[in-house]
This record gives structure tokens, C-alpha cells and sequence, in this order.
């Protein structure tokens, strides 16, 4: 057998034959014991520093072996990513012969039916949508793949998306008469004889879930698992595993009602059913009360308004169901189906239950309200069990690895919320010379982060060593509040663009960060991950306190309360090593080349003031720390080879 580590050496295809490479010995190391895992059906977990080269580390070994390969990310662009650059270079490299299929979620291909109904009605909200159709219409003529990720001109949040896709719940499956054109069931026959199918975390556990329910599968069988940005699969799984009601599924089963039926939708008990059911939703929201936010069901349970806000949507949505089936028709019937699934899924908040068993596991009720909608959801307490039971059935290789998933080459966390059985370890420090290209410098005498005044004098620490890198900085926050504190007061003061999240999509804040060269970009939770700015358009990384996850948040409020009543220590055991494996992300973003320098300044004086601080500073990279100002604005302007800036 081929020897991975000999393919990535100082005389292996890709030191002769893909431009800029360098042998790594981690990456070398890695590539070893992914091959052994495949070839031996083992579970793996690996962490895989910054720079390392995880992908080529993974992607070699999983071609060599010659086997089935799924491998699951965690974003859709690293799903394109890895399928436009990555597996291409691998397979050129390797002369592989392997084929590689993409499949994504419905949510990412353009629906024939649903957009020709889209023609058919019009209804645009404003001169935006206009261009938008236009160019889904060009495009719609000559694309091979619908994947919508083709078309630049659509906006991330662009109203279009879910009037020209489909959902489980609206697609009309064999009944669809444009079902020869559908690009989801042609994603799918491509991943059914492809060698290597790169999908996302979200499908692969919708996969999963169905199996476990007994309704077939989305994705093929294979001989190994690679789960790529790994540390996002916990969470991601607690929210696969449960349940939950969208006022927004609900409306969308009236439109679709509407257009599916015609005139059906016109005659007996139908039209009043589902004229009841837009008042019944509006109640329901104003119950709920004005606040936009999340929070425990328990905050509402007790609330007579609620309780009948809840059973007048299950009696509007039964009479729909009811109405449905007197009408006749495979159509109906379907569309019956969905209307009794927003039933069930009401259940466990009609009965008013705090903890309640939700496939025979203990959950947690929780709702999240926006300015016209709301949605309910039951996730588990601890979904480990049923993860556990889904590789049980599986006996294939698993390999799971990331950047982030230990806390002083302590897997235990990862391990336990996914119920994994002694899985072999691998931690793997990034290859980067952070003690000469980097330096942390924690301010001094910030007041706490609880006090009213600490957003105010994050900026006014950031403020000098932004003149000194002459921007180029990344502001990464842990909450919107405090991001929109921060770019009011940044707001007019600053000789350089500020990209502020929410302005704009995600993927244009950060092109337009690259392209600008000397961008201060504020940012919150998304941006402390998944973001790779390499060379000196980033030489600063400002991160305003702890990412400890807020207690009052329902889902981490309830676990705490289990481990406690446990008699575990919910800080120690979950709080935080979650924290640290937070902060071990957000530190990531500075460094993400050999050649990049810069400064990460954490402005948190409990690094310095608790004992926990200890376990922060031991999980970031080996950076040399300075508590003076003048030094660090010194590194910025000596390492990033800048003269002084004049603020």
C-alpha cells in the first residue's frame, strides 16, 4: 500500500507538481493516521492546527484507499471549495481516475416548478427582486446544476430563495410534473455512483435522522466518513435531532395550499380553514410578547394567553388537515401530511410540559422571536446517545477533525457530546512561528466586561493600534449589542471603509475587506470562524471579551441544570472548555499563512484577574504577551514593515 506521508514528503508528486506546497510533517503524520483509520474502520479524532493542511491530509488517503468517501463540511463554501480546487489538485497530483460528486441541501438548487410558478404570479416586493428574477431567468436557461450558488447577482437573503426552491415539505416528489428537470434528484443519482461525495453537516445529519425514522435515506453507503470543521457537528446535531414549528412553514402551507389545489382551494370547508390560520399565527406572536430574543418556554408556559394562542393553532391547523382529506386527491393528501406534522410538532408546548420526552429523550423548550414570526423548538438535552446509535449502524471509518476540538490535548468534551467510544486521538499543533509573527497583548485597566462601560473602551484600546496597522483589522464581538455599540462610536472616526456585519452578505463583507486593503470589519459569532484572509490586508485581530456562551441562553441554561443536578460542575466540565475552544477560533483568524504577521489583542482583564485565565492563555497558539501599548504598537509597525500612521 501506498504510504500517504511519502505522497506529501520532500519527493512526493506534490512537492514536484502543485505550486507553492510544502512539505509538512503534521500534515504528513496526519495523512498516516487517516489511512490507518480507513483501512481499519476506526473512529478518529483529530485535531489539525492552523496551516497543517488538513484537507490535502484527509483527501490523499481517502483517494489512495480506493474506497466510497463521504466527506461533510461545515459551510457550503468550503463544500465549493473543496470540490473547485482541492479534490481537483489531489486528483492531478495522484492521477486518480476517482469521480466527485457535490450535493447540498434543496435550500441550494433552483426548483423548475416552483420558479415557473414564480413567472406565473409575479408578486415582487421591490426594484431588487425585479433584478433578481432577471437574472435567475438568464442564468435558469444554461445552468447544468441549478446549484444557486452560481448566481452572483442573488443576495444571501435575497426573498426570492424560498419562492424558488423547495423544502421536504413542499416538494411535490413523483407528483411533480417537472420532475425529469429537477436538479435535486439529479445532484443525488451523481452522488449515487460518484467515488467521493462532499456534502454538508446539515445533510448529513437530516440524512440521519431520516434512517433513524425509518424513511429511507438521502445519501449513498460508503466505507468512510470524513467530518471536516468538526467542532460545529455537536451543536448541530442537538438542533438535527429535534423538533420544531415555524410560523413561517405554516404560512408557507397556505401558499402552497393556494397554488397546488387552484380552485379545489375555493370550495367546501377550505377557504375558511385557511383564512383562520394568518390571525391565529398574529395572535400567537403578539402572546409571545414584543421582545425580539429567545428564551425558555417556561418564561411563557404560565401565561393564559399563550396556552390559548397554542391550541387555536392546532385547532386552525387540525381543521386544515381535516378539510384537506375531505377534498380528494394525491395533492391533498401531501399536503394533509404537512398540516398534521405542524400539529404534532405543537404538542409538547400545547401540553405545557417544561421537560418533556421528545423521542424518548429528555428536551428542552425554547422559542426565538423575530419582528412577525416566531418559532418553537424542542432540542435534546443530550444528543450523544443518538449520534452514538447512528455509527453503531455504520461500521465504516469516521474521522473527525478541525482546528478547534481539544483543550490541552483534552478531547474529552467533543468525545462525550457525541457519545463516541474510545475513538483513537491525534493533537497536532499549527506549524506557524507565532512567536516571531505574532504577539497577544491584553490591554490594561479595562473595566469588566459586565460594567456599562467596557464596549467603550474596547474602541478606545483598538483605536491607536488600528492607526498603526492602518486598519486592516478584524473587530470580532460577542454580541450584536455591543458590535452596534462599537460601530456607532467608530462611526466617522476612522481614515479607512468600516464593514460593519449585517450591511451587507457575509461573503461580500469579507471580499470587500480583501479588495479594500485596509478595511476595519466588526464582526460577530459568524465571523469568528470559516473566515480566511490571508497577507497583509489583516494584521490585527481585536476580540472584545470571553466568548463564555450566555447562561441565560435556554439551551445552555437547561444542560447547565442537568449536569448540576447531576452533581457534575457545569462550569468546569462544559462552560468552560466550550469558551476556550470559542476563543482558540476567534484567535485563528490572524494567522493563516507563513508569511502573516500581526497582533491579537483580547480585551478581557479576567484572562489576567481569574485563575481560569490560565486555561485560555495555555490553549492559544505559543504568542509572546505584553501588557504595554508601546510595544505592541511598535509590532505592528516594525513586523507589518508600516511607518507610524498618524491616528
Amino acid at each position: 500500500m501506498i504510504d500517504p506521508a511519502d505522497i506529501l514528503g520532500a519527493h512526493g508528486p506534490f512537492a514536484a507538481g502543485v505550486a507553492g506546497f510544502r512539505p509538512r510533517e503534521a500534515q504528513r503524520r496526519m495523512a498516516r493516521a487517516v489511512a490507518d483509520a480507513i483501512e481499519a474502520r476506526r473512529v478518529l479524532v483529530c485535531e489539525a492546527g492552523t496551516g497543517i493542511g488538513k484537507t490535502f491530509a484527509y483527501l490523499v488517503p481517502a483517494l489512495l484507499a480506493g474506497r466510497r468517501v463521504l466527506v461533510s463540511t461545515g459551510t457550503r463554501h468550503l463544500q465549493d471549495q473543496i470540490q473547485q480546487h482541492d479534490l481537483p489538485t489531489v486528483r492531478r497530483a495522484l492521477g486518480s481516475p476517482a469521480s466527485v460528486a457535490v450535493l447540498k441541501g434543496r435550500s441550494n438548487y433552483l426548483c423548475p416548478q416552483r420558479f415557473e410558478q414564480l413567472l406565473v404570479q409575479g408578486r415582487l416586493s421591490d426594484r431588487a427582486e425585479v433584478r433578481e428574477l432577471a437574472a435567475l431567468r438568464t442564468w435558469s436557461a444554461t445552468t447544468a446544476s441549478g446549484d444557486l450558488a452560481e448566481v452572483t447577482a442573488l443576495a444571501e437573503d435575497s426573498g426570492l430563495l424560498p419562492r424558488v426552491t423547495s423544502t421536504t415539505d413542499n416538494c411535490l416528489g413523483s407528483r411533480c410534473p417537472r420532475l425529469s428537470e429537477c436538479f435535486v434528484a439529479k445532484a443525488r443519482r451523481k452522488a449515487q455512483d460518484a467515488d467521493v461525495v462532499v456534502v454538508n453537516h446539515h445533510l448529513l445529519l437530516a440524512d440521519m435522522v431520516l434512517k433513524e425514522e425509518g424513511f429511507g435515506a438521502l445519501l449513498p453507503a460508503f466505507d468512510a466518513v470524513i467530518i471536516d470543521e468538526a467542532h460545529q457537528l455537536p451543536d448541530l446535531a442537538a438542533q438535527a435531532f429535534g423538533t420544531s414549528f415555524a410560523a413561517r412553514q405554516a404560512s408557507g402551507l397556505v401558499d402552497d395550499v393556494r397554488a397546488e389545489l387552484g380552485a379545489a382551494a375555493r370550495e367546501g370547508a377550505l377557504p375558511k380553514a385557511l383564512a383562520a390560520l394568518d390571525p391565529a399565527l398574529k395572535v400567537a406572536r403578539l402572546a409571545l410578547g414584543a421582545a425580539i430574543g429567545r428564551g425558555a418556554w417556561r418564561e411563557q408556559a404560565a401565561r393564559p394567553e399563550v396556552r390559548d394562542a397554542v391550541h387555536e393553532l392546532q385547532s386552525v391547523l387540525s381543521a386544515i388537515g381535516a378539510a384537506l382529506a375531505a377534498t380528494g386527491g394525491e395533492p391533498a393528501q401531501a399536503l394533509r401530511a404537512r398540516a398534521t406534522a405542524l400539529v404534532v410538532a405543537l404538542e409538547p408546548f400545547a401540553a405545557m410540559e417544561l421537560e418533556p420526552e421528545v423521542g424518548a429523550e429528555a428536551c428542552v423548550l425554547w422559542y426565538e422571536t423575530y419582528k412577525q414570526s416566531f418559532v418553537l423548538n424542542a432540542t435534546p438535552l443530550d444528543p450523544a446517545a443518538r449520534f452514538r446509535a447512528q455509527l453503531e449502524i455504520r461500521p465504516t471509518a469516521w474521522i473527525f477533525t478541525s482546528a478547534t476540538l481539544a483543550v490541552a490535548d483534552d478531547f474529552d468534551l467533543f468525545i462525550q457530546r457525541l457519545g463516541l467510544v474510545e475513538p483513537e486521538t491525534l493533537a497536532l499543533p499549527s506549524p506557524f512561528d507565532y512567536e516571531r509573527n505574532a504577539l497577544l497583548y491584553l490591554p490594561p485597566d479595562l473595566p469588566a466586561p459586565d460594567e456599562p462601560g467596557h464596549t467603550a473602551a474596547v474602541v478606545a484600546a483598538a483605536l491607536p493600534l488600528i492607526a498603526a496597522s492602518r486598519g486592516r483589522a478584524f473587530m470580532l464581538f460577542t454580541s450584536h449589542r455591543a458590535l452596534r455599540a462599537a460601530a456607532t462610536v467608530l462611526a466617522g472616526k476612522l481614515p479607512y471603509p468600516l464593514l460593519v456585519q449585517g450591511e451587507m452578505p457575509r461573503a461580500r463583507l469579507i471580499e470587500r475587506f480583501r479588495e479594500a486593503g485596509d478595511a476595519v470589519l466588526l464582526g460577530t459569532q459568524s465571523f469568528w470562524e470559516g473566515v480566511d484572509v490571508k497577507g497583509p490586508a489583516l494584521s490585527l485581530v481585536v476580540i472584545d471579551k470571553l466568548p463564555f456562551a450566555s447562561p441565560g441562553d435556554p439551551v445552555m441554561a437547561a444542560r447547565i441544570d442537568s449536569l448540576r443536578a447531576r452533581g457534575g460542575n457545569p462550569f468546569a466540565e462544559m462552560q468552560l472548555p466550550q469558551a476556550v475552544l470559542a476563543l482558540k477560533q476567534g484567535v485563528g483568524r490572524l494567522i493563516r499563512d507563513n508569511d502573516d504577521t500581526g497582533v491579537m489583542a483580547i480585551c478581557d482583564p479576567r484572562l489576567k484577574q481569574k485563575g481560569y485565565g490560565r486555561s485560555f492563555i495555555a490553549a492559544l497558539p505559543p504568542m509572546r504577551g505584553t501588557e504595554d501599548e508601546d510595544e505592541a504598537l511598535r509590532f505592528l509597525r516594525e513586523r507589518t514593515g508600516l511607518t507610524e500612521a498618524v491616528a
